[in-house]
């Protein structure tokens, strides 16, 4: 037998009826493989149209078409027969070819959740979501809105655009038209021509021109994040609803890789704050100079501010002052007060509640600091026992990215370490005025029970030398030296007093003042006045009394050096027997003949308004001697 005839029929040798040959059972001829071949086909693209997916195998163990010799007993190929085979050859390439792009896009896909899910920083991933959304659906320009918790855009990252063609549009878009409807109803938007939609609100110049548009909501555990905008695919083409599965599934996995950004951006942000309270701690524990200055520094640094500054209550008036500064215009603000009333600040700090602002300029109050130009602002006020009221105030320039609310919770922690470190700088201060009143306490006794009582032994003892001298000169001198002596303890006395005066106040007392005056009137002397202070001014005068002394001795000792031409002054202040007496004396030139005489009218008048005198006359030596004095009250 023909060897392709055994290859195509099989073996018909007698008594074998199976395998090839003329089936006698029913009378027909049995299927050729020709037939074979189409009937596979058939059966694999009714098999695909029925949702079954084509597999590859199966095409190759797909009979051919294997000619078959017309004397087999079979009638050749009709016209009809090839014209069906073609066409279902035709049909099955173009199914495979459908699979192939899905299964493309699909590999797409894979890639772009792989680049999403590539990086835990939060810019970085906005942008590679966009950048790969682009990639998925074949867009030529892609965006993606970050939305506020007011409704409006804060974050706007585009791709598509070199930097010189956004320059030349200008502002980025703020969320309203067709990019607005996402907003207002989360749910996919799929145009063909962006500018026919009635929400267009149309281009700026130089924008490039966009008419296909997708857009999606990217959720973050339901919560709407912000929005995936696509624009202008290429070649002309339509966003397809297969192009709208794709970037939903995108946006799905985007929201996933965006909600692990966030978190760890808090965590890292979070570990910055308490480091910068650590930081502060150890400087204030280490009796570091100018905590403020850190505090207000780090808090910038870690908060990502453009400025920051500590404001403490005044003592006396409540006003808040700005202590400390740091970033835009920080010099000019260090020293301003702050009014406690219409500003944030000042609402904060009296209501004791932290107040997160994303804009100062559209709030009722201003905020307080100038003339700066304030946008987000977090204001957390500091309110302790141990520490002056106060707050910590976090801003960034208008237009500037608002504060979330972990910031605030986060600066709200750093601010009551704040609060506890300036406690303990306030304790460790009371602590060393304490040490400092002991030790002035110490030498007060020992000046009083040491020092003073043998100098009194010895002006005793001088004094009767000079009563049991019988040369005049000699009795002189030594009555010359009690009087010394006599004058010396006066001033120790006074010394005494004012070491012991004035405990709680800790601050500056009338002596330390008086000599302040003194010198700063001695610059413009060319010499230093001599300033001599009897009795317990510290202990005994307060209030008016004190001004109106400081003022006398600054006016009198002030004329002396614009007119007297003198080369000696002096000053002396006593505080006893119920009355205040000041005196100036010098050697200048004496009062002259003057017409104007506003300062020494100045000078009686604060004499009579405590019910007190004052007179000015020439000196028992020369120059000019001038009396001031006011009973005690």
């Amino acid at each position: 037998m023909d060897p392709w005839l055994e290859g195509a029929c099989g073996d018909n040798s007698p008594g074998d009826d199976t395998d090839g040959g003329l089936d006698d059972t029913d009378g027909g001829l049995l299927e050729t493989p020709r037939l074979l071949g189409i009937r596979r086909l058939r059966e694999l693209l009714d098999g695909r149209e029925a949702g079954e997916m084509i597999d590859s195998e199966k095409l190759l163990d797909a009979p051919a078409p294997l000619p078959v010799p017309d004397s087999f007993g079979e009638a050749p190929p009709t016209r009809t027969d090839r014209l069906e085979l073609d066409e279902l050859m035709a049909q099955l390439v173009e199914r495979a070819h459908e699979v192939m792009t899905t299964q493309g896009r699909l590999r797409s896909l894979l890639r772009a959740h792989r680049a999403v899910a590539a990086d835990l920083s939060l810019e970085v991933v906005l942008r590679r979501i966009a950048e790969a959304a682009c990639e998925l659906v074949d867009a030529r320009y892609g965006a993606l809105g970050v939305i506020a918790r007011d409704g409006r855009m804060e974050q706007f990252i585009h791709v598509g655009m070199d930097a010189d063609l956004v320059r030349r549009i200008g502002h980025l878009p703020r969320g309203e038209g067709v990019l607005g409807l996402l907003t207002a109803d989360p749910r996919p938007v799929r145009l063909d021509d962006i500018a026919a939609h009635d929400h267009a609100v149309g281009f700026p110049p130089g924008h490039p021109p966009m008419r296909t548009f997708l857009g999606v909501p990217i959720k973050v555990r339901s919560e709407v994040f912000g929005n995936l905008y696509l624009t202008e695919k290429r070649g002309g083409r339509r966003f397809t609803a297969q192009d709208e599965e794709l970037v939903l599934a995108l946006a799905a996995s985007a929201g996933v890789a965006i909600e692990n950004a966030r978190l760890f951006g808090a965590a890292q942000r979070r570990q910055q704050w308490l480091q910068a309270s650590a930081d502060i701690m150890r400087h204030l524990l280490a009796d570091g100079a100018e905590p403020l200055a850190l505090i207000v520094g780090r808090a910038r640094e870690v908060a990502d501010a453009d400025l920051a500054c500590v404001l403490l209550a005044d003592e006396v008036t409540g006003e808040l002052l700005i202590e400390a500064a740091d970033g835009l215009a920080a010099d000019s603000l260090v020293g301003q007060v702050v009014p406690t009333e219409a500003t944030l600040a000042g609402r904060s700090v009296a209501d004791g509640r932290p107040v997160l602002v994303d804009d100062a300029t559209l709030e009722p109050g201003s905020s307080g600091l100038g003339t700066v130009g304030i946008g987000p602002i977090m204001v957390i006020p500091l309110v302790g026992t141990q520490t002056r009221l106060g707050a910590v105030v976090l801003a960034r320039e208008t237009g500037g990215r608002p504060f979330a609310d972990t910031d605030l919770d986060m600066a709200a922690t750093f601010a009551g370490h704040v609060q506890v470190a300036l406690g303990l700088a306030t304790s460790r201060a009371n602590r060393d005025r304490l040490l400092v009143l002991e030790d002035r306490d110490r030498i007060a006794r020992d000046l009083h029970d040491h020092v003073m009582q043998r100098l009194y032994a010895v002006a005793l003892g001088l004094q009767g030398m000079a009563a049991a001298e019988d040369r005049a000169p000699a009795a002189g001198r030594l009555s010359t030296y009690v009087d010394d002596l006599d004058a010396t303890i006066r001033e120790i006395r006074s010394t005494v007093f004012e070491l012991r005066g004035r405990r709680s106040s800790g601050g500056a007392g009338v002596r330390a003042r008086l000599v302040e005056i003194v010198e700063e009137i001695g610059e413009a002397l060319g010499f230093s006045p001599r300033l001599r202070v009897d009795g317990p001014l510290d202990s005994v005068l307060s209030g008016k009394t004190v001004d109106h002394l400081l003022a006398v001795a600054r006016e009198s000792l002030s004329n002396v050096a614009r007119h007297a031409r003198a080369s000696r002054a002096e000053l002396s202040v006593t505080v006893g027997q119920g009355w205040l007496r000041a005196e100036v004396t010098d050697d200048g030139v004496g009062l002259g003949d003057t017409s104007r005489r506003s300062g020494l009218d100045n000078l009686r008048s604060r004499a009579e308004e405590l019910g007190g005198t004052f007179d000015i006359a020439a000196g028992p030596s020369g120059g000019t001697r001038l009396r001031w004095a006011v009973p005690l009250r």
